[in-house]
């Protein structure tokens, strides 16, 4: 099986091709408008591994939560190559993708959502399968959902953005371990991989986001309150 990934929901944009159980995976330079690079890295990664875009069995992508404007790029670019091709593609959570490439079994994934508040998300990883065990939300740091337990591995930027907020909140429930982590393309192949496998890939018109909130920008009124500016 032979598949490409895209994964731009954070403010790292990676893409990963999966070659019969090798991953080969690529990551845009900091800095650089995810727009200006994702289809030329694609193309490139397939160029480097001598595949043609007709050769693959389908196209995943990171589908969210995470940064509104990343999610839409990594969904439409994966669109745009897949019904060029007649390839079907899928899905697949970043927060699961975060929590899957951290190498650890309890997993608390939290990812800074802007408008002070975060994405939220449990995993319990378990080989090549992650169990959900609070699925994603967005909430103020102040009153994230609480994982069941302790000893959870706190990962992903709202640790980064929010650190002594979610410390206040969770407390021994979580132990930050990566504030740096983001989700990567080639996570997204791993889980894809299988689900590709079970014929769960979709034509391309049927891929969306998964926003998580729907409102995607503050008003005027909003942003002052919050102490921004007007």
């Amino acid at each position: 099986m032979k598949l490409l990934a895209l994964e731009s929901s954070s403010d790292l944009y990676t893409a990963a091709l999966f070659l019969d159980g090798h991953v080969i995976e690529r990551e845009g330079a900091r800095g650089v408008s995810h727009s200006d690079i994702a289809l030329l890295l694609a193309r490139a990664l397939l160029d480097e591994a001598g595949v043609r875009l007709a050769d693959l069995d389908g196209i995943a992508f990171g589908a969210g939560p995470g940064a509104f404007t990343g999610l839409r790029l990594a969904c439409g670019v994966a669109q745009g190559l897949a019904v060029g091709a007649g390839l079907p593609v899928l899905g697949i959570g970043s927060l699961e993708a975060l929590a899957f490439g951290a190498g650890e079994e309890w997993v608390y994934a939290c990812v800074d959502a802007r408008m002070n508040e975060v994405y939220c998300a449990a995993y319990r990883v378990r080989g090549e399968t992650v169990e959900t065990a609070l699925a994603p939300v967005v909430a103020p740091p102040a009153s994230a959902p609480l994982p069941p337990g302790e000893g959870w591995c706190g990962l992903g930027s709202g640790f980064a953005a929010y650190g002594e907020a979610l410390a206040a909140r969770l407390g021994a429930s979580v132990n930050v371990a990566d504030a740096a982590a983001r989700p990567r393309a080639a996570a997204v192949l791993r889980l894809a991989a299988p689900r590709f496998a079970r014929g769960e890939g979709v034509d391309a018109a049927q891929a969306a986001p998964l926003y998580v909130r729907d409102k995607v920008a503050l008003t005027t009124r909003e942003r002052v309150a919050l102490g921004g500016k007007a």
